[in-house]
């Protein structure tokens, strides 16, 4: 596993399991901080990209995050690791930090922390968090076009099965698991944006020459990180393709977990807020705001959007404008439904 080495808090593992480990960022000294559950995507990336999401919040909130493991790294005796057992994880995540936190997915964890928060809900569970904050995620993947949603509208279960799942090699712990290989992941997010990452390397070799090193450094630790990837278990991947981006069962109302109906409707007392990107072409805007119609029961003064202008999809949880525009409105929204 990764080690964060973030600046304000020391890493420690509260909970683990075969798929994923649940960390903690430690701090010296008593606070009286929101508790903050960062639901990382399962994407190709390690939970790492997320290292500037967590030092940012640490000042002002007390950050646990998924740390999901390399599906290469898990033998194959730990079974399977389908959508579904994902909602299981965030969900035993959730009662083991207790019903006064705040939830963060980012991206790909949205609809599964939905589902989760959902049936909860429906389960009148004593966890269920104060909050619940959606970014860039694809809640309903029909209201707005992406490279991503025409790539599952036009291809076949079948293409995906023979086309991007691979065998782990025998020399791996994993070896013989079935798995989407984390280097195709990231083949489609560089090729989706060829022009501006050739523009960042020349970049990089200009800040060279100059003997600019805090910029090249700069560079370095960002490309480090985002070209370290994982893989992801065929059946997880697979599900998500199916059932989030092609037959939509979360916006239809037909999504089920363990045989049970996922009711976003049942929610009556986790608030809401669906933050998205002007830029996005990952998850575009207007994929991740129908939860607030979804959650049809909660509140109004418990639902929020927000839109932040000029920022892409990275832009949302990283860099400048995610400090100074982003994430305060996330804390203020947590601070605000931090008591019941």
């Amino acid at each position: 596993q990764h080690v964060y080495a973030v600046d304000r808090g020391q890493e420690e593992i509260v909970l683990k399991k075969p798929f994923a480990n649940l960390l903690h960022f430690k701090r010296e000294g008593n606070f009286d901080h929101p508790k903050v559950l960062i639901v990382a995507p399962m994407s190709g990336h390690f939970a790492t990209l997320l290292r500037g999401t967590v030092n940012d919040m640490l000042p002002a909130h007390d950050v646990y995050i998924t740390d999901w493991t390399d599906a290469k790294m898990v033998p194959i005796t730990a079974g399977k690791f389908d959508l579904e057992d994902y909602i299981t994880y965030v969900m035993d995540f959730i009662r083991h930090l207790g019903p006064d936190v705040h939830l963060l997915a980012i991206c790909q964890p949205a609809p599964p922390v939905l589902c989760a928060v959902s049936l909860l809900a429906d389960m009148d569970d004593p966890a269920q968090p104060r909050s619940m904050t959606l970014m860039g995620g694809p809640i309903d993947t029909r209201t707005a076009k992406t490279t991503v949603t025409e790539l599952a509208r036009t291809r076949s279960m079948e293409w995906f099965r023979k086309t991007v799942i691979h065998m782990i090699p025998f020399y791996y712990p994993g070896a013989y698991r079935m798995v989407y290989p984390g280097f195709l992941q990231l083949q489609g997010f560089v090729s989706m944006n060829v022009e501006r990452h050739v523009g960042e390397h020349m970049k990089l070799f200009q800040n060279l020459i100059k003997g600019d090193e805090s910029s090249a450094e700069t560079h370095r630790k960002f490309y480090d990180e985002y070209l370290s990837v994982m893989d992801t278990s065929a059946e997880f991947y697979l599900q998500t393709v199916e059932r989030i981006f092609q037959k939509h069962d979360i916006p239809n109302g037909t999504f089920t977990w363990n045989g049970h109906l996922v009711r976003p409707e049942a929610i009556r007392k986790t608030a809401v807020l669906a933050v998205e990107g002007e830029l996005d072409d990952i998850s575009a805007p207007g994929q991740t705001r129908p939860v607030l119609d979804m959650c049809r029961n909660l509140p109004d003064d418990m639902k929020q959007a927000h839109l932040q202008i000029g920022v892409g999809h990275y832009g949302i949880f990283n860099g400048r404008k995610w400090r100074e525009s982003v994430l305060p409105v996330v804390s203020a929204f947590m601070r605000k439904h931090d008591k019941k």
